[in-house]
């Protein structure tokens, strides 16, 4: 299925919402050659903060993302020119110096994260965008197995965390931003459901936008 350019997605929600299991689901639903972008990597640079200062960074605030290099990367990847996106270490909360991963154009280009429908100049630039609605108690039990299971994390920094900077981002930023999707699925449901939702939308618009 070749497009002229890449049909762009957008899927945006609470953090452990199940939003990017549904994107990677939805890729694999796709035809054609699909990248998955998540919006993580266009967090600032803190090198010039020490590293106990970064740690006590709220990264639950959309401001820490450099929005306008999102934007203008998804804007050339629409146009079908390939991008350089910056390598961030998340163990440093910081950008590896002096390298940068090259990002193809492809058939279709799913854009994932916390605030992808947050920034006016990202949401529109896409053709379909999808908001995963996860209910506040099955987020935290989510993240809170993630972080004690993945990152070493004890139970309470989590919870402290999440009290100080991670809901009242969600409240803030994230929810609001829900207004703005094209269709709202339920992170509750099976990600195969959820990805079918979305798939479906997207295979008829870009169905249309061919002819």
């Amino acid at each position: 299925m070749a497009l002229i350019a890449p049909f762009c997605i957008g899927v945006a929600g609470p953090s452990c919402s199940g939003k990017t299991s549904i994107a990677q689901r939805l890729a694999a639903k796709l035809p054609g050659e699909v990248t998955v972008f998540g919006t993580d990597a266009y967090y600032l640079d803190l090198s010039h903060l020490s590293y106990a200062e970064r740690c006590g960074v709220n990264f639950d605030d959309p401001d820490m993302l450099e929005s306008k290099l999102l934007a203008e990367h998804v804007a050339d990847l629409r146009r079908g020119r390939p991008v350089r996106r910056p390598l961030y270490d998340f163990a440093t909360h910081s950008r590896v110096q002096s390298r940068h991963e090259t990002i193809e154009p492809r058939d279709f280009l799913i854009v994932e994260g916390l605030f992808t429908l947050h920034w006016p100049e990202v949401r529109t630039l896409f053709d379909v965008s999808a908001f995963v609605a996860a209910p506040d108690a099955t987020c935290l039990h989510r993240r809170t197995g993630r972080d004690v299971r993945e990152r070493g994390r004890t139970i309470e920094s989590i919870l402290a965390q999440y009290d100080a900077t991670v809901r009242p981002g969600n409240d803030r930023y994230v929810l609001p931003s829900r207004s703005h999707a094209d269709l709202v699925v339920n992170g509750e449901d099976p990600v195969e459901v959820s990805a079918e939702r979305i798939a479906a939308v997207v295979l008829e618009r870009a169905s249309l936008k061919r002819t």
